[in-house]
């Protein structure tokens, strides 16, 4: 269209379950973004506006609107709301996933194998490089920006202290937003890590490539990974292989989930074998019954379980394969599945610095059945898959 482009971030201070943590990453990646984009011409502005709000404001001089892609309930209604708002055109793109969720199936899938197929088969289309495309235009200088509420996020903590924030879970400094760390985790990742990926159920070994939040956050493509990994097949075949099919076709599977499944955060997400074996052993006698607040302070009798909570609460991230146990956990310590799920899932959005991602969202859902088969029945769980201490101790 030959026109200039001008980037906009909405910060929306009613966002549900963000708290200072999530935020401070945010911002993190945000002013890194809008140096990156400067030295390309290209001005990021960020304000303190909901989406709708904030394209309206913008719009009048607009030739068209282009969004990314979401996927989770109140990120597809801010894209409904500026689509039915706008007064030009808006094209939405996808950023999130590789093969996009509509192209891999038309509908909800069961578990890994039955999408597995459908993504790979698309790869060759979708898992490509996309090139740098050189600007013809620099972002407009006289822009009019009366009525915007400009945010300055020059300095991260200034500009926290001028949000209306639950300051209650602190910002942390083992995960930093932006590209640069996203890059950073990756090319460690790459150099020292894949090679021992087999391990990657061994908390006690760190081999986890800790992009899960900097993918939520945008600060890196899946594209991006999995193009940097795929190279090193002949040298880690089962390593690469094992990764690309966590960062694929299982988080794609996260993806469809959200999309096709409005229950995503809800107990009634989980099917129904799940849900028929969980109520008929609701009854059933626990061996520990504990509160929400004695699981959030990590005050049970299980020393896994307490470090896995602490790890999440002090760091922002829990490893992969204790959160199945933290989350199995807190099914067989709570008075009923249903309010297990809740709690498990307040708890992951509140502390994890990828919460409240799809991802995330169907993990917790994997701790109660979904994704997954009917197994042995046995107290507590019934037919829901059971991870016991032992394992957890062997790995930890």
């Amino acid at each position: 269209v030959k026109v200039p482009l001008l980037a906009v971030y909405g910060v929306d201070e009613s966002f549900p379950e963000t708290n200072e943590r999530h935020k401070a990453f945010l911002l993190e990646g945000l002013a890194e973004a809008q140096k990156n984009l400067g030295r390309r011409g290209i001005k990021l502005l960020i304000v303190k506006h909901p989406p709708k709000e904030m394209v309206g404001k913008l719009q009048k001089d607009a030739s068209c609107v282009v969004v990314d892609r979401g996927y989770v309930r109140i990120v597809r209604q801010w894209r409904q709301e500026v689509a039915e708002a706008s007064t030009c055109a808006v094209f939405q793109v996808e950023t999130d996933v590789v093969v996009p969720v509509e192209v891999a199936s038309n509908k909800e899938e069961t578990a890994a194998r039955t999408i597995r197929k459908k993504i790979e088969g698309q790869l060759g289309k979708y898992l490509t490089k996309v090139e740098e495309i050189a600007l013809e235009h620099h972002s407009p200088e006289n822009l009019d920006l009366q009525g915007l509420q400009l945010l300055d996020i020059s300095n991260i903590e200034n500009a926290l202290a001028s949000l209306s924030l639950d300051c209650s879970v602190w910002r942390v400094k083992t995960f930093l937003g932006g590209e640069d760390q996203a890059l950073k985790h990756l090319q460690l990742f790459l150099d020292e890590k894949l090679k021992h990926y087999g391990k990657q159920n061994e908390p006690s070994v760190d081999v986890t490539s800790n992009m899960s939040p900097y993918l939520h956050y945008g600060n890196i493509s899946p594209i991006e990974v999995a193009l940097k990994v795929r190279p090193l097949r002949k040298k880690y075949p089962d390593e690469v292989k094992s990764f690309l099919e966590e960062l694929i076709v299982r988080r794609e599977l996260a993806f469809n989930l959200t999309f096709y499944n409005d229950a995503y955060d809800s107990f009634d997400v989980i099917p129904n074998y799940a849900q028929v074996t969980l109520t008929e052993h609701a009854d059933d006698k626990r061996p520990y019954l504990y509160t929400e607040e004695q699981l959030e302070r990590a005050l049970t009798h299980d020393m896994y379980w307490n470090a896995a909570q602490a790890e999440m609460v002090l760091t922002g991230k829990m490893h992969t394969y204790m959160r199945m146990y933290w989350g199995k956990k807190i099914l067989e310590w709570t008075s009923s599945p249903r309010e297990a799920f809740d709690i498990a899932l307040r708890l992951n959005n509140k502390y994890n610095i990828d919460g409240r991602d799809p991802n995330s969202f169907t993990g917790i859902a994997w701790c109660f059945g979904k994704h997954d088969q009917g197994w042995a029945e046995r107290e507590i769980f019934g037919k829901v898959r059971l991870l016991i201490e032992s394992s957890a101790a062997d790995d930890v």
